[in-house]
């Protein structure tokens, strides 16, 4: 399984196996993307890139994937799976949606 977490200002990708247990991981500051690059849908393929190698170094030729979070570095990494040869079996949706939580910050004024 591939957990996609995408926020606004980082993407952090692991891949686990069938009990929940990481097996590879990274994010797009650890490979070297500072501030607001972070957060990019270029940043995001490059981290589904690396751990895809990795993957495929590893045996690994399935993949399910996991979504969570509302950056724009969702389906950059999505397709970057896709696209080096993985089967894809399952693509969810996790993000977390409050029914009515506490209140949420004001908007910014810029």
């Amino acid at each position: 399984m591939a957990h996609i977490l995408s926020t606004y200002n980082n993407t952090i990708i692991s891949i686990t196996n069938q009990n929940g247990d990481v097996i590879l991981s990274s994010s797009s500051g650890a490979l070297g993307f500072s501030g607001a690059k972070k957060g990019t849908p270029y940043a995001s393929t490059k981290v589904a890139e690396f751990l895809g190698e990795k993957a495929k170094a590893v045996g690994i030729k399935n993949l399910g994937i996991l979504v969570k979070g509302v950056g724009s570095g969702r389906d950059a990494a999505l397709r970057s799976f896709a696209a080096q040869g993985f089967e894809i079996y399952a693509i969810r949706d996790i993000t977390p949606v409050p029914h009515n939580g506490p209140r949420a910050p004001k908007p910014r004024r810029v």
